[in-house]
């Protein structure tokens, strides 16, 4: 064989080779980047969270240490790297709270709207998160802020019939939805901000009757 011919058969086979080891490489990242559909169902029985919330620091307690639907969605919420946006009816539940404060001490940017009457109900969480510099915004209208959904990263949506409660986590019947299809993830997106700013309390009406006198 010439030195031209063994050139162009060693270049082919390069490009081959090649070829294949990107089609490879390609079937790999699409096999590890599959649409991420979960969805959670509570109650749930009461597990030791500190793994979660304190990595690092062993626990001892009693509580059992399994997965959950509860763990799930902490995992899910501390994965969190540039942004958390909260649309809740009503936030009481200590677990979750320190989750978002966790978030927010570590530099992710954490928004909240909220139902106006459940603001300063009992056990509610929103005290805490606007001590802590997290703005909190809340309904001004006579119907409620109902929705229950929280958008990570502007990337990945939770959302289902779950308020973030003692009480909805560890005794009703509830349901949690967690996905990063775009379509879903734009159109919830457009909610938070359309409600973000229509709760401005730059534009709150403080004295609707008298004016419309």
């Amino acid at each position: 064989m010439s030195p031209v011919a063994a050139h162009w058969k060693l270049t082919l086979g390069l490009t081959g080779l090649a070829g294949v080891l990107g089609l490879e490489l390609l079937v790999r990242y699409l096999r590890r980047r599959r649409p991420l559909r979960e969805v959670l169902f509570f109650p749930v029985p009461m597990t030791c969270l500190e793994p979660l919330l304190s990595p690092g620091q062993k626990c001892s307690c009693r509580l059992s240490h399994t997965d959950s639907a509860l763990t799930r969605l902490l995992f899910r919420l501390l994965g969190a790297q540039r942004s958390l946006d909260l649309c809740l009816f009503t936030f009481s539940c200590p677990v979750l709270a320190r989750a978002v404060l966790s978030l927010h001490q570590r530099g992710v940017r954490v928004r909240v709207v909220t139902d106006s009457d459940y603001m300063a109900a009992s056990g509610s969480q929103m005290g805490d998160l606007r001590s802590a510099g997290i703005p909190v915004r809340h309904s001004q209208s006579s119907g409620y802020m109902h929705h229950k959904f929280a958008v990570i990263d502007k990337a990945i949506l939770i959302t289902g019939s779950l308020n973030w409660t003692i009480q909805a986590t560890q005794t009703n019947r509830e349901n949690i939805l967690i996905t990063d299809e775009s379509v879903f993830v734009k159109a919830f997106l457009k909610e938070f901000e359309k409600l973000w700013n229509e709760y401005d309390p730059a534009t709150y009406d403080f004295f609707p009757e008298k004016e419309s006198k």
